[in-house]
């Protein structure tokens, strides 16, 4: 008998719209879907161990990776690079097994032209003042909303063109629903 493979769902939308809660929730209903680890060309801090959290590599091997394709998305952050490795994925994908990645929209979008047959899902709130209502609780002063108001709707319209389908965000309980019927 044939095994199945897995899917790829890769969650992606701006800051502040529940994303991570969401997929939490998923999660936590859905045994059967997996994570992978991301890796880093960051040295590793005090306490931390490779494979829990990160792999860990040096900036050569990073490199080698990065040129031969090894890396399905890459972004800096803070001087130092993270991934996602495309090994570590197809391996749980030929077992069968469904794998869900959360990313930022431009890392999602990188996933997507290298799988297109990924599943990416926006998550975005429908109205724009619950997103502005989430931001102005956290924000560290006024000149901060309007720019993150921007910046959130740039990557939701950005994330438009190439996810399969947008969730709403402003209830997470129906948000995780909704994403639980899409994945099947």
């Amino acid at each position: 008998m044939e095994q199945k493979n897995g899917k790829l769902y890769v969650i992606t939308g701006p800051s502040g719209v529940g994303t991570g809660e969401i997929v939490e929730r998923v999660l936590a209903a859905r045994p059967e879907l997996v994570t992978v680890t991301p890796v880093t060309a960051r040295k590793m801090k005090k306490g931390e161990e490779n494979g829990k959290g990160f792999y860990f590599y040096d900036l050569d091997a990073w490199q080698r990776m990065k040129d031969s394709g090894e890396l399905l998305e890459t972004t800096v952050l803070m001087g130092n690079d993270y991934g996602t490795s495309r090994t570590l994925i197809e391996r749980e994908l030929r077992q069968g097994r469904s794998v869900i990645l959360q990313l930022e929209p431009d890392r999602a979008a990188q996933v997507k032209r290298s799988m297109p047959e990924s599943v990416c899902l926006l998550i975005a709130p429908q109205d724009e003042r619950e997103l502005a209502r989430r931001y102005a609780a956290t924000a560290r002063g006024s000149f901060e909303l309007p720019v993150r108001l921007e910046i959130a709707r740039q990557q939701c319209e950005t994330a438009a063109a190439f996810c399969d389908a947008t969730i709403d965000s402003s209830d997470i309980e129906s948000a995780a629903k909704e994403l639980n019927t899409i994945i099947g």
